[in-house]
């Protein structure tokens, strides 16, 4: 019987610099899905790859002193030893500056224009470099980007245009009348409501300002933007071509998903979806959009020295170790965290107590007490279904978690059976009943059944943690596999051996781990300002008249106390002496400083900010701080001016 086809992607990675630890975990994530789908019995096609051209890589490469194909090659390179490390089962890994992909999107560029669906303009207003985003002034969030919050800078180039408002009321319609096309939800109702119902603007497809990309083939002066060319990997690299595909492409197209992190929704639920219609292509089948892994609280950012690379974790905790770390630690619908604290916590606890405990204490007991042979299991109590029942309940719960991409969810329910079976073995006591020969068979029994509990653990971590999964599979000596091998209790073969017992996982002394990991991050930070000796300074807002400044109520204010907020490692309350009867205010800058240096200093008040409450907390008003290459830092007062003076 021919399998089902099953298509899969990740965005493809920007090749500007070296990816961290939370720009791989898009790609452990997919990876795990596609190896689940394989296990399913899919045809699995699992496609990643690299974005390689735009004015920010012209720029690197400059400044490096070599050419963008230069820096293009050593950045993709990194990220393809990056999958190879992180055990990625990808099945075609594409760069957007292989020659196929540029002659595909040279014609599907030329198939859009002569159809009218991409026309000659002039484009006037604001321009984000790491973004690759125009932007009007009205869009613009305190006059800088508003996506990144970085400077912007004027444009006004010619340019070719894609028609998006022709389409508008098509997409939402098909959203609409497509409630899994978009997921989670929250991503469908933010495109929908943010962006698409407000109104379309036609795109931005070209450049002249740069030349490195690919060139428009009827007008050289031109070059096919980000969105054309980044965007047709998915079908280029299937052997599309508008004038005949390959079968693959007919085999695979659409895509069943393509995962995708929540900043660049908005690129392919709206610029993607409009480019396959006009060019008479079905959509993608569904969007996943995944939240971040922050660094505590905080994106990372190679600039703050708050960077943890995938290389390191894997030197610290192992390829599993960090792929289990990655998919379960960020929540559905929310953004993850990583700290070294909670690498160390989780897998102290999950992988090298709960599993590794498991699995190394049930094949010891089984050599020493029956020479790892396996026993039947004939002494049956009823202490035993339980265990046997959550082992038959995992696969389907997992089917249906995956279903709904629930990654961390799913982690938990396979971890939550080898909890079970811990608990399984204290209610037990094998140790008890090894002490009398009379219970010889009753002590086999419960060993099989913690064996066979192993065995549904392993297979179901398979896709997850695949060497891991392999290993325990030896270990307790299974022949059965394969999903199929868990429809019922008692796949495991009597008779047969089990390996050796070889600890999974060793603990990891958490006081000297933090230690070093703060050492090498300091070190991170000292080569970071290195790098940026001369800080860019940022970009004056638009101009503001002096009633726009007079509606600004600075005041002097004393901090009379202070404390950490509860819910939070970034908030601080402050007590105020703002000379008016006091106020509270919440403030984010927890990691800069410690509440007793506050206390006592006078600041300055943004004082008729309307109040808002941050992590359930009351804050009315905002304390003046300054961005520096050291971090935050607060505009103290003089001490001598009265509580309640106005800064004008």
């Amino acid at each position: 019987m021919e399998k089902k086809p099953y298509y899969i992607s990740t965005a493809i990675a920007y090749a500007s610099k070296k990816p961290h630890i939370g720009n791989t975990y898009e790609i452990v994530f997919t990876d795990a899905v596609a190896r689940y789908k394989r296990m399913q019995g899919y045809d699995v096609f699992f496609l990643t790859g690299t974005d390689e051209h735009g004015l920010k890589i012209e720029e690197l490469a400059e400044k490096e002193g070599i050419s963008p194909k230069e820096h293009v090659d050593r950045v993709s390179d990194e990220i393809k030893n990056i999958c190879k490390l992180m055990n990625i089962s990808n099945d075609k890994f594409i760069r957007t500056t292989d020659d196929y992909h540029e002659k595909s999107v040279q014609k599907i560029f030329k198939k859009l224009y002569d159809q009218g669906d991409i026309y000659k303009g002039s484009y006037e207003g604001m321009y984000c470099t790491p973004c690759e985003s125009f932007w009007t002034a009205s869009q613009l969030v305190d006059g800088k980007c508003p996506d990144c919050g970085r400077p912007v800078q004027p444009a006004n180039e010619e340019a070719y245009f894609l028609r998006l408002s022709k389409y508008q009321k098509w997409l939402e319609d098909y959203i609409e009348e497509h409630p899994d096309f978009i997921v989670p939800e929250s991503r469908k109702k933010e495109m929908l409501n943010n962006f698409i119902k407000p109104g379309l603007q036609d795109l931005c497809v070209s450049r002249t300002t740069f030349k490195w990309s690919i060139p428009v083939t009827f007008d050289p002066e031109h070059v096919i933007y980000v969105w054309i060319d980044a965007l047709s990997n998915y079908i280029t690299a299937l052997g599309y071509d508008p004038d005949g595909s390959d079968k693959m492409f007919g085999k695979y197209w659409p895509c069943d998903c393509h995962v995708i992190g929540k900043d660049i929704m908005r690129f392919h639920s709206i610029y993607w979806p409009i480019i396959l219609h006009a060019l008479g292509l079905p959509l993608p089948k569904q969007l996943f959009g995944h939240n971040w892994i922050l660094f505590g609280e905080d994106k990372m950012s190679k600039s703050r020295g708050n960077v943890i690379y995938s290389d390191d974790v894997v030197k610290d905790f192992g390829v599993d170790g960090a792929r289990y770390y990655l998919l379960s630690e960020m929540p559905y619908n929310s953004d993850g965290s990583i700290t070294y604290e909670s690498l160390i916590e989780k897998y102290n606890a999950d992988l090298a107590n709960t599993l590794g405990n498991l699995v190394n204490r049930t094949v010891a007991m089984n050599k020493k007490y029956f020479g790892g042979v396996i026993q039947a299991p004939t002494v049956h109590e009823d202490v035993d279904d339980e265990l046997s029942a959550k082992a038959v309940e995992l696969p389907k719960t997992v089917e249906k978690l995956l279903a709904d991409y629930k990654m961390a969810d799913t982690m938990d329910a396979v971890m939550n059976l080898a909890r079970r079976a811990n608990k399984y073995i204290d209610e037990t006591a094998p140790w008890v009943l090894a002490k009398d020969e009379a219970n010889s068979a009753r002590l086999g029994t419960v060993l099989y059944d913690l064996l066979e509990a192993i065995r549904f653990i392993g297979v179901m971590l398979t896709p997850f943690m695949p060497e891991t999964a392999e290993k325990i599979l030896d270990e307790v000596g299974a022949d059965k596999r394969d999903l199929a091998s868990l429809e019922a209790f008692g796949g495991l073969e009597a008779g047969k051996s089990v390996g050796e017992p070889v600890p999974l996982f060793a603990r990891i002394d958490a006081d000297k781990f933090i230690e070093e990991a703060k050492a090498r991050m300091a070190a991170q930070i000292a080569e970071a300002k290195a790098e940026d000796e001369a800080p860019e300074i940022p970009e004056l807002a638009p101009e503001i008249t002096i009633d726009d400044f007079a509606k600004v109520d600075i005041r002097v204010a004393k901090v009379t106390a202070c404390e950490k907020v509860k819910k939070s490692k970034k908030l601080l309350c402050l007590q105020l002496d703002d000379g008016m009867g006091g106020r509270q205010v919440v403030s984010g800058i927890a990691q800069y400083y410690a509440p007793e240096d506050l206390i006592g200093k006078k600041i300055q008040l943004i004082a008729n900010l309307k109040p808002a409450k941050l992590c359930g907390v009351e804050s009315s008003g905002m304390i003046c701080a300054a961005d520096t290459p050291d971090g935050v830092k607060v505009i103290f007062a003089d001490d001598s001016i009265p509580c309640g003076s106005k800064v004008r």
